[in-house]
């Protein structure tokens, strides 16, 4: 799928009070097309960028297009420039994620299937902001992330319909309780976490990029049930995307919050409440 992607780095475009951002998105378009034109006759050193090939469905032109999605209010306009622009970007990357993932445990048909994710796809589309990762990135993780979880569920239904229930006189009744308390607390913990972080966090980082590694690594924490399937390495993947960041970067910021998080956890512990990073 990594085909798909479009290296093409555009400048965004910029929506003034009162101008309509889809129409806006249509003259830039134009343009774009002539640049494109015009450097198709110059020499390979002197072009900005490579001209969209038929085999990308999901290029620098989508994400142009839900940016100007995002910020119109004209429902006419927005379905026009989601009809031309947005759907099959969509629909084909539900397709290609649906296959290449082999998620076919369901119990409804294929088109079914691919329909819903292109519907969730919908749901979270007003969350992406142009300049945090590519549109392909982030769309590519919501719908595997849909997809895990949907498939799970179905593939768990579809076994314990095929197998005779069985009572498991072994089981902890107590342990689970207390597993489950502990979930609890913990999820309390971290909301409690997420934001007290929020509003101390130009306060606890002072340099600009330390704080955009922080904020996304926040967003990761409040989006946590749809990504708690990914490992370490996917994640950081996904950080550097919408951050553009190296490693290194993400790692300072990561140990320090990873720091005050075992500071404030042992705080919530002991008193039922975060406390701060420094108590």
């Amino acid at each position: 799928m990594n085909e798909s992607e479009e290296n093409n780095t555009e400048e965004p475009i910029v929506f003034k009070d009162g101008e309509s951002p889809v129409d806006k998105f249509y003259i830039w378009l134009e343009e774009d097309k002539a640049r494109i034109e015009y450097e198709a006759t110059l020499p390979k050193k002197a072009r900005r960028g490579r001209k969209p090939t038929k085999k990308q469905y999901f290029t620098y032109i989508t994400d142009q297009a839900i940016v100007a999605y995002n910020n119109e209010t004209d429902w006419m306009k927005r379905n026009k420039v989601y009809r031309e622009h947005i759907h099959y970007a969509f629909d084909k990357l539900a397709e290609n994620i649906i296959h290449t993932f082999k998620f076919y445990y369901f119990d409804v048909p294929y088109i079914d299937v691919k329909c819903e994710t292109v519907a969730f796809l919908n749901e979270k589309i007003h969350k992406y902001v142009l300049g945090k990762g590519k549109a392909f990135s982030y769309f590519s993780i919501v719908a595997k992330n849909y997809l895990i979880i949907a498939n799970n569920a179905n593939y768990a239904k579809m076994k314990s319909r095929s197998e005779i229930t069985v009572i498991d006189d072994s089981r902890d009744l107590g342990a689970e309780s207390s597993y489950s308390d502990y979930q609890e607390g913990l999820k309390d913990f971290t909301n409690q976490f997420v934001d007290y972080y929020t509003s101390q966090m130009n306060n606890i980082f002072t340099n600009k990029r330390d704080i955009i590694v922080a904020d996304t690594l926040l967003e990761l924490f409040r989006i946590r049930d749809n990504i708690e399937n990914f490992n370490k390495k996917a994640l950081y993947i996904l950080i550097r995307e919408r951050t553009g960041l190296k490693t290194q970067n993400i790692t300072k910021v990561v140990n320090i919050m990873k720091k005050h998080y075992a500071t404030m956890y042992k705080n919530y512990s002991h008193r039922g409440y975060i406390g701060t990073h420094k108590s």
